[in-house]
């Protein structure tokens, strides 16, 4: 197959759209995942044979006489049937399965353009960075489900902020190779707001998804179901305040949750600056639409935070702020991308 030039930029930009889009799935679906206490319903990890389910009831009954070997079953769920474990196991299998697809996905078209020699070498250099972090997730996501077999009913919340965060960073990889595909003929400025503010808005969003796994991991989101106050105080009353400066930090939910809150309110405050500067400067008139867009998911994301911490984590509200993440993450990386042009 020969592909113009024209034809060969289309299908670059339909690949890297394609395959931000399946890392975006993966995230809402790995977050999925999580609060339906699936993670660890498949104790093993095979590469290749793992590819397929089981398909004969002695090959169900075997998957599940594993799963009762580990603490999760024994401690919370002892009387699981085997049809209950039929519908954690299909989540985890997913998540896998996608996992596997969009290595595939990614890695077959990028050996066609090598070979071809279409691409430029920082192209490659930074295609083939996102195919090694996609192969070290794989790792990371097998080092955290370890993390849950052997002396604990779930996951370390530190193994699985790792792989949230690593996911999101491939993310944001992808979108932005994507958009500088496209930019020629989309984005051009001269101006650009002072002190990198939006840049520094999208890390303190990185960050923050990454505390959200956090409070997912030690289910932060199940306490304190009150706001603006948690109970009767702004502070935890189950805590220090010196427990903040301290290695307890990141083991006490209410810690984890009240960090998370606060947060997101920096992230209002922050981006309330931003939008002054855009609608004060006439020379940022082009970052105005994106900006708002950026706003409305803040304020979206907030409205489902609180809810979620209302609701005790109710599955349905969690996953549409798991959602409204990727949907903030995608609106922020494009002001980001439009600012940084020259």
């Amino acid at each position: 197959m020969h592909l113009n030039k024209n034809q060969n930029n289309k299908f670059i930009s339909f690949w890297l759209l394609f395959s931000t889009f399946l890392v975006g799935l993966i995230i809402i679906i790995g977050g999925l995942t999580r609060l339906t206490d699936s993670g660890l319903s498949i104790t093993k990890w095979d590469l290749f044979s793992g590819i397929f389910p089981p398909f004969s009831l002695e090959s169900w009954e075997k998957s599940f006489f594993l799963y009762k070997k580990i603490p999760e079953y024994k401690l919370l769920y002892p009387s699981m049937t085997l049809d209950q474990f039929k519908v954690i196991y299909w989540w985890e299998y997913i998540h896998r399965l996608l996992g596997r697809v969009i290595g595939l996905f990614f890695v077959l078209p990028l050996i066609y353009l090598t070979f071809k020699r279409t691409l430029s070498k920082n192209n490659l250099f930074s295609f083939y960075l996102i195919f090694l972090l996609m192969l070290f997730q794989g790792f990371v996501g097998w080092y955290m489900v370890k993390s849950g077999l052997i002396d604990r009913t779930d996951v370390s919340q530190y193994r699985l902020s790792l792989h949230l965060t690593l996911a999101i960073i491939i993310f944001c990889l992808l979108l932005w190779n994507y958009l500088k595909s496209i930019s020629q003929s989309v984005f051009e400025s001269k101006t650009k707001i002072f002190f990198y503010l939006p840049s520094i808005f999208l890390i303190i969003l990185i960050l923050q998804i990454s505390l959200g796994a956090f409070v997912s991991g030690l289910d932060a989101g199940k306490i304190y179901q009150t706001w603006p106050l948690m109970n009767q105080s702004y502070f935890p009353d189950d805590s220090l305040f010196s427990d903040l400066f301290s290695l307890k930090l990141f083991e006490k939910p209410s810690l984890v949750q009240f960090i998370h809150r606060n947060v997101a309110y920096i992230m209002i405050v922050l981006f309330l600056i931003i939008l002054f500067i855009v609608f004060s400067n006439e020379n940022l008139v082009y970052l105005r639409k994106s900006a708002i867009f950026v706003f409305s998911f803040l304020l979206l994301q907030f409205f489902l935070g609180t809810l979620t911490i209302i609701f005790g984590a109710q599955i349905f509200i969690a996953s549409l702020h798991q959602l409204g993440s990727i949907f903030l993450l995608i609106a922020t990386l494009i002001l980001v991308f439009k600012n940084s042009r020259n």
